[in-house]
Order: C-alpha cells, then structure tokens, then sequence
C-alpha cells in the first residue's frame, strides 16, 4: 500500500474493485465510511453484488477477468477530455506517450463488448476519478487472481499516475493483503523469486551479501517453485519431501484434486500447524504449533505497519512457536540457528532488510501503534506515504507500462456455459481450518454454496436452496444453490473456504507473478442426480 489506512478517509473518490472490504477487511471498510460520511464518492467495480457495493455511488457489474478493458477504457475517456495530470506527467512520468496510443482503442463500445459496462457508467467512473482532489485505489485478489493479475495491478498504477493521484494524503494504489502478516512474509523473502528485502536471487551481489549475514559460502542463483510449480514437480517425481507451515493447500489451492493426489504419493510430507487439517491428515508428520495468542514477536500488516505481537498465554503442553520449531530443525539438520528469542530474528531483519533497518525490537516495542517501513535508521519516524517526491527507480520518474486485454485462459462454451468466480463470506476465513471448527460461525454460514442469477437458476430448473451439482472440466461439486440477482447474468459465485470449491478452479499461471486463475472457470450447474 502507497499510503496508510487511515489515510483512506482523505480521499475524495475511492475506486474499489477486485476487493470486498465489506466482508474481507470490515476495519478498513470503517476508514471507507469515513470518507464517504465527509463527501467521498465511492465506485465499485465488481460480477457481484457485494455488501461492500451498498456504499457504492456508481456499481460497475463487469464480467469476471475484463478488468484491465474497464481500467483502459476509464483512460482512454481520462485521456480524450483532457482530464490527466499534465504537469504530474511532465514531472515524474515517463512513457505517456506509449499509454496514449494503446489505450486509444479501448472506446466505450468496444470495453461495454468485452467487460459489459455501458459506455454512460464508463464515463461517469471517469469522471469521478480524475475530478477529485485526491482519489484513491482499492484492490485485493478479484483483480491478482488472474492468469493477466500482474498487468492487472500494472493497469492501476498507470491509472493513478495518469491523473497525478499518488504520493499525496488521500491518494495512492492500496492493495489489501489477506492475512495479517503477508506483506512481513513477503518482505524477508517468502517469495520463490526473492531474498530478504526483495532482493532478487539472480541478483549475484545482493545474494553474497545475504550468504556473508548467514555464514555460508554461497545460496542458489536460480529461483524457487511456487506452489502450483510444487504440485506439478511432485507428480513428475523432481520433488520427494515436503515441510508444509500453517497452510492448507488441500483445500485452498486450484484443482485440488490434484493437489491431494500428489501430496498422498509424496515420499515424506511433514505439516505444521494448530490443527489436523485436511492436508495435516495427509502428513507422515505433524508438528503441533502455538497459536497466535501464545507467542511473541512482530507482525507487518498491509499498509507496510511493524507492529510487536505481544503474548497473551503461554502455550499448550508440547506445542511450541514456529520459530522454535524451525530453529530445532535447522540445528539438527547441522546449521547454526542460535537465536534465544524473537527479538534475534528482528535483530537479523534489521541487518538484512535495509527497510526495515530502524525497526529495532526495543524501539518498536515502545511505539504506539508501530512504525512503516521504509524505516532505514533508528533516528527515521518511518514513511506512512510513499513516492512523495520521487519513486523508487534510477531516475526517480514512474514508467507508464501499457497492458493489453486478454481473454481468461478458461472461456465458456455450450458444455460450460458459465464463469465460475469465487471469494470469502464474512463467516469464514481462508481454508476454514479455524472457523469450519467454531459452532456460531458454522450455524450462520454451515456449507458449501453456489449464487446463481435467477435467469441462469430458471434456465437449468434450478430452484432455491437446491441442492446441485456445480461441473468443471476438472471435478463435479455438490452445493446448496443460493439463486439471487448479486451475481449478474452467466456468472455464478462460490465461497472457498469449504473442500469441493478448490476442486473445480483452473490452476493456469500468470507468466510473471505465477498466481493462479482462481476467479474464473468455465462451469454448467446441473440439477442433482438422485442416484
């Protein structure tokens, strides 16, 4: 995230889409009323109707994995009223004359063909955006989660720097991350393609560097897997064991099926986590770990806040916290891992990630409320906004970099006649390895569930509360049919936190960020066999 979530209530527009902070983040949802309640307009762009689209002053209901169309077509109108920032572009842009010329094809009737948004509601979100004073983007994995989700993001970011809305209070590129610590994850290297500090490990100096801090002679040049790469090299035989932390790829990757086949063929398969998950029952290992409220250190949220987790109890009999755990292993593996608390790992952060470099264990301990990285030296507050005077390139200009449209890798046909999406419920949260086991939450939100629009539900003889079979290439699902207009026509949505839904989703890779197409799959739903 540019800027802080606070800072949301500065913004004069907000444009929301690929994100459902209503349901998914409703803390930052508390920061979007507050610019709506001081005169924010709020555009959400989205195939359902969300609860995060009640606040919206203009709903676009586009078809799933048109998104970089939409965000064209919205520059090309920015660009042909002249509504762009000139001297923003002049000053610290580069490449506008590129953006200029592809998005001149993007016209309202060409985008409302491809995304299904009428030319008028195209204009209007134009508008809004480019008028305000400081407009803001929000996004999460509605718009990642695609085989084009890095040009996704890289059309966003040249729609915020064409009207000049970065870099300022109440402006920026905002993505919301779904756990508490995925950006810290990310930030020391829990990445295929990264080190610590986002250093690349192709990059030769920066990966001696590190090799110098660990005391090695020297770390692999060649980037990793990523999971859905791990899957496939399991089946292929390049890859025998497998140590799983605190995830449950049985349930939440795509094509699941496969994922289970491969992890019950696997040679060894240790799982650490809290709970005998679908996945921990496939382990020849089980590693039982402290819970969040039984262990210490920091945790770096989505808007790039270092905050120290303080522990509330101390942990059950022969369960210990992930560090410990993975310290003992390193050791009896033969390396040095001596580190006495959390604090060494912050003290090693800080050596490492240059960042993070300010953040030590006692100057984050004693500050309310946490310090945001970029934080390079003790004496640094931090830097809740970022690219105020110049971005973080050789020359300090942003690159306009223009992204073409591209079907999904999945389209429908007369067999599978609809798109399959899908997301969280305010219920559950991600694989459900939690929220499946509390009572409360299962009584509101009890099983697997597949929205149908009414026309889709009347041309299948499908009825309310139903149960159907939902048909990919991949597997046949049974769920409870919820027919409702929130989902627009040829478009149905399933929750992924119950097994079945993961079983029908493509696992088709973006070539550069190899996130998987989770939000769109050709389907047919089918009334239920009574055999």
């Amino acid at each position: 995230m540019t800027n802080p979530i606070p800072d949301i209530a500065n913004a004069k527009c907000l444009f929301i889409i690929g994100a459902n902070p209503a349901e998914d983040h409703p803390i930052i949802t508390r920061w979007i009323w507050d610019a709506k309640e001081h005169g924010a307009k709020v555009i959400v762009a989205d195939p359902r109707y969300t609860p995060t689209a009640w606040m919206a002053d203009l709903f676009l209901k586009l078809k799933p994995g048109t998104d970089i169309a939409l965000i064209n077509g919205i520059m090309h109108l920015i660009i042909k009223k002249k509504l762009y920032n000139k001297n923003f572009i002049d000053k610290r842009t580069t490449g506008f004359e590129q953006l200029q010329k592809a998005v001149s094809k993007y016209d309202p009737e060409t985008v409302e063909k491809v995304s299904g948004i009428p030319g008028h509601l195209l204009q209007e979100a134009a508008g809004l955006y480019a008028k305000a004073e400081a407009s803001a983007i929000i996004y999460c994995m509605g718009i990642t989660q695609h085989t084009s989700g890095h040009e996704n993001v890289v059309a966003l970011a040249n729609l915020a720097l064409l009207c000049g809305h970065i870099g300022r209070p109440g402006t920026g590129v905002l993505p919301l991350r779904g756990q508490n610590n995925v950006q810290g994850a990310c930030d020391v290297g829990a990445l295929s393609t990264f080190l610590p500090g986002y250093v690349q490990v192709t990059n030769d100096e920066g990966r001696k560097r590190i090799a110098r801090e660990w005391g090695v002679n020297e770390l692999p040049g060649k980037p990793g897997l990523t999971v859905v790469e791990m899957m496939n090299a399991i089946g292929e035989g390049k890859i025998k064991g497998m140590y799983i932390m605190g995830e449950n790829p049985v349930i939440s990757d795509p094509d699941s099926r496969h994922v289970e086949e491969a992890l019950s063929q696997i040679d060894f398969l240790v799982v650490q986590d809290m709970f005998l998950s679908e996945t921990a029952r496939l382990a020849h290992v089980v590693l039982p770990v402290a819970s969040w409220a039984e262990k210490e250190g920091t945790v770096t949220g989505t808007e790039r806040r270092v905050q120290w987790m303080r522990k509330a109890i101390e942990p059950l009999d022969g369960t210990r916290a992930d560090w410990q755990i993975i310290c003992e292993i390193a050791n009896r593996l033969g390396f040095s891992f001596q580190y006495a608390a959390p604090e060494d790992v912050l003290r090693e952060i800080n050596r490492v990630v240059p960042a993070y470099a300010g953040i030590t264990p006692q100057r984050v301990k004693e500050q309310v409320g946490g310090i945001i990285w970029p934080c390079p030296s003790p004496q640094h507050p931090g830097t809740p906004i970022l690219h105020v005077e110049r971005f973080g390139t050789s020359d300090g200009l942003a690159r306009f970099i223009p992204v073409e449209y591209k079907p999904p890798s999945e389209t429908t046909s007369r067999a599978y006649p609809l798109v399959l999406t899908t997301g969280r419920v305010v219920m559950h949260y991600n694989s459900g390895a939690m929220t499946r086991r509390s009572s409360p939450l299962l009584k509101r939100s009890p099983e697997l569930f597949v929205e149908v629009n009414p026309s889709d539900a009347e041309m299948a003889e499908i009825k309310n509360n139903e149960e159907v079979s939902v048909v990919t290439r991949r597997a046949r699902v049974t769920a409870r049919a919820v027919v409702t207009d929130k989902v627009i026509p040829g478009v149905v949505f399933m929750p992924f936190h119950f097994a079945g839904t993961n079983a029908l989703t493509i696992s088709s890779l973006d070539p550069t960020a190899k996130i998987p197409e989770y939000k769109v799959a050709a389907c047919r739903i089918e009334k239920r066999s009574e055999k």
